[in-house]
């Protein structure tokens, strides 16, 4: 039996321990923290639900979301690119599954082929390994691990990807910064992201009655206010409803901060000796495709279907590069790209943007669809076939 050593409990590694166990991989992960339910929600799109579907959790998202009808609207609560579910799950087989973080978490960690995780446990990279040897983690309490295959998801500030490529010039900070939390209370029934002079602001509703909400904004790094709350309520409070109802529901301790950084030069390779680099390591993103997650849990589908039985794993992570790369780093770029049309502050170029996508909608509507087709359209390799090179 091959081992396999994941190094970080998050969903890209959760979901990769799994993928790889299917396989037959004899695999641990190496969690620094607990894993507590923290974060919020999550919108988990067809192309991750498929490769969810490669360890067996698909259908058990897709029972457990909230799936309907939204899109994007004006601040003033114009609609400016409505979808429809049922075109969606027309074309791609699947439409959306809202879910809250904590949740998809508890599927990974649970129910059989759940990974063993040693949690409170920071481990490194001492040796990437190579085709006579094995690859070396170390915990900073002194136990070793030695592996077949290193699976590195230890997220944006990875000290793999810096241990394999120290020319890197690592993470840049977008100029945004992020709110997010989930409430409970409010009636909404509707999934709608909302565009305005301070960034925009969606609300998603849960399967269990509760809300998930995110919000984005222009900010300095490392800017903090004393009650996050008010300051989203300062900032959207007089958007369209029900975003400042939702907003003054939410308890204060609830609402999560973090600034935006992302790897605007992705790394290059997404592996090294008998490493591979997975889900924020490998190509940190803005949320504004919401494809972060989603991207991770592709990843490790790709990942353990070319290692397979591990005979030749340089080989076959050479294969998981050539994969995962370009497809991934189009969609870094494509993020970026909505995320600062997303925030445009001057109100006439606002204007210009708000009729142009309407005008867009309402003439082509067949257009916004088809621009999905490469995200939601992916599908995971099939056994028989090593993995094929994935455009973006």
């Amino acid at each position: 039996m091959r081992k396999a050593v994941v190094i970080g409990g998050g969903i890209g590694g959760l979901t990769a321990a799994r993928a790889l166990l299917v396989r037959g991989w004899d695999v641990e992960v190496l969690e620094r923290n607990d894993l507590a339910p923290v974060g919020a929600g999550l919108a988990v799109a067809p192309n991750a639900l498929r490769a969810l579907d490669t360890v067996g959790l698909g259908d058990a998202v897709r029972g457990r979301a909230a799936i309907g009808s939204g899109g994007i609207r004006s601040w003033r609560g114009r609609w400016l690119l409505p979808t429809n579910v049922a075109q969606v799950r027309e074309r791609f087989g699947d439409s959306i599954a809202v879910v809250a973080r904590a949740d998809l978490m508890g599927l990974l960690t649970g129910g059989s082929g759940a990974p063993v995780v040693h949690t409170r446990t920071h481990a490194a990279l001492t040796d990437a390994g190579g085709p006579d040897r094995p690859a070396r983690v170390t915990s900073d309490d002194g136990r070793e691990w030695t592996a077949d295959l290193v699976v590195a998801a230890d997220g944006i500030r990875s000290a793999t990807r810096a241990t394999l490529f120290p020319a890197h010039p690592g993470a840049v900070y977008s100029g945004t910064t992020t709110w997010r939390l989930i409430t409970e209370g409010a009636d909404v029934s509707v999934a709608v992201e909302s565009w305005g002079p301070e960034g925009s602001a969606g609300i998603m509703p849960l399967a269990d009655g509760r809300v998930y909400v995110y919000a984005m904004s222009r900010a300095a790094a490392n800017e903090r206010a004393a009650d996050e709350r008010a300051e989203l309520l300062r900032r959207f409070g007089d958007w369209h409803d029900p975003i400042p109802a939702v907003l003054r529901r939410a308890a204060p301790e609830a609402v999560l901060r973090n600034d935006v950084w992302y790897l605007a030069t992705p790394p290059p390779a997404y592996h090294g000796g008998r490493v591979a680099l997975l889900g924020d390591a490998a190509h940190a993103m803005t949320p504004n495709l919401g494809q972060g997650a989603c991207q991770a849990i592709e990843d490790a589908a790709v990942l353990a279907h070319a290692v397979g039985e591990g005979s030749s794993v340089p080989d076959d992570l050479a294969a998981y590069t050539s994969a995962r790369l370009p497809r991934t780093s189009g969609m870094v770029r494509r993020s970026a790209a909505v995320g600062r049309m997303s925030m445009i502050g001057n109100p006439v170029a606002r204007t210009v943007r708000d009729n142009g996508i309407a005008l867009t909608t309402r003439l082509l509507p067949g257009l916004v669809l088809g621009a999905l087709d490469t995200t939601f359209g992916w599908r995971p390799p099939t056994d028989g076939a090593r993995p094929a090179r994935s455009g973006a």
